[in-house]
């Protein structure tokens, strides 16, 4: 009997390895460190606003691109902190997460043959993105300890064959805010080769030290030719509502409009209509988070010191890379992530999933702390435990 085969295009591919450790942290009693989903709830007055939802029968198919509520509030905030205009009715889009609205972009502009740049450390489902279009990808690596992007390595993955770049600032898993200069040089490159830009903005008010978020879509020449995706679940800790947002210029968005609406059809209809809610809170929400997660952040590098990490504070997101060569040179970091899951019950996620490049990221794992400071303190207790 012949075998049946599989798609080609998901050769070199693998399921998501941060689900993965989920996935054992959950089996051995572990500390969710890998996962970067809050264990705390979001604001009462959003879930409220989803009670309401279902009380007042939102139960069935929204419209496509998004409910307009929403669409409505999306334009607010996005005019209101960043000043970009953009048209309810033709250029935001409600998606499925920031992962349905990447994996729409890159199959809406991207053809077979096409290159895609992507930076890295990346999250997982960047490759996946690339390859489900048919593109190829290009990695240019940040490096530790700072992770500077360094522009002319980024010239020299540019050519005549590409079609797009994904940038994500605040960066995970490095914690990298790009400063103007960085995020000038992407524009110039983007200007140069006549490149989209696909901007994953998820954590824009998870930032520390004073630093501001710069939306590509907003440096000069750029409105044209990016695509902006950012997403509740991070700012609001709504990660299980699944929702995400894209917007972009009107030819852009007929593009990932039509992926969408032959994947997903739409997002969650009562919790749309909740999230407009979210949109709804005071200025001091954001001022409360900022100072919420510098205490995290705080909490976390003073626990990687004391239990013999390396690592350099995150300038925003709520992501940490850390190197454990004190506590094992013989491990790789795929041994040492499920050591530290199984045997210590702290789970992480192995450094070298993040990238392509072979060699980059072995001798380092990814600690999240979007937790409530008792679970960072009981992962405190059992690496200092543990530590050699």
């Amino acid at each position: 009997m012949n075998q049946i085969t599989t798609s080609s295009r998901l050769v070199g591919l693998r399921e998501s390895v941060i689900r993965e450790m989920t996935r054992k942290a959950i089996e051995h009693n572990a500390i969710n460190l890998s996962q970067g989903f809050p264990d705390f709830p979001p604001h009462p007055e959003i879930i409220a606003a989803a009670h309401r939802a279902l009380d007042d029968g939102f139960n069935q198919y929204a419209v496509t691109w998004g409910v307009p509520a929403l669409r409505h509030a999306i334009r607010a905030y996005m005019q209101k902190w960043y000043g970009l205009e953009y048209d309810v009715t033709r250029e935001i889009t409600v998606t499925c997460g920031v992962t349905e609205a990447i994996i729409a972009s890159f199959m809406g502009i991207a053809n077979a043959g096409d290159e895609v740049v992507i930076i890295e450390p990346y999250h997982e489902n960047y490759v996946a993105a690339a390859v489900f279009a048919g593109a190829k990808p290009v990695f240019v690596p940040l490096l530790p300890p700072h992770y500077e992007l360094d522009l002319d390595k980024l010239r020299a993955a540019f050519s005549n064959k590409t079609r797009a770049i994904l940038l994500n600032t605040p960066h995970n898993p490095t914690g990298r805010v790009f400063t103007r200069a960085e995020m000038e040089g992407v524009a110039a490159l983007c200007r140069e080769c006549n490149a989209v830009c696909v901007t994953d903005e998820i954590y824009d008010h998870i930032l520390y030290d004073g630093r501001q978020h710069i939306p590509m879509a907003s440096l000069d020449g750029m409105y044209e030719r990016t695509i902006t995706v950012g997403g509740l679940g991070k700012t609001f800790a709504l990660t299980g509502w699944r929702l995400g947002y894209a917007c972009a210029p009107a030819r852009l968005s007929q593009a990932l409009r039509t992926v969408h609406d032959f994947t997903t059809i739409c997002a969650p209809a009562p919790l749309q209509h909740a999230a407009v809610a979210a949109f709804q809170l005071p200025d001091s929400y954001y001022e409360q988070l900022k100072r919420d997660y510098t205490l995290r952040r705080e909490k976390m590098m003073g626990i990687l010191e004391n239990a013999k990490f390396r690592a350099t504070p995150p300038e925003g997101a709520y992501y940490v890379l850390a190197e454990y060569a004190d506590w094992s040179t013989t491990l790789d970091d795929f041994e040492f992530a499920d050591y530290m899951t199984t045997q210590v019950g702290v789970a992480v996620v192995p450094g070298s999933s993040f990238y392509c490049t072979e060699g980059l990221g072995k001798k380092q794992i990814r600690f999240a702390f979007a937790k409530k400071l008792e679970t960072l303190d009981a992962a405190e207790e059992r690496l200092l435990r543990a530590r050699p």
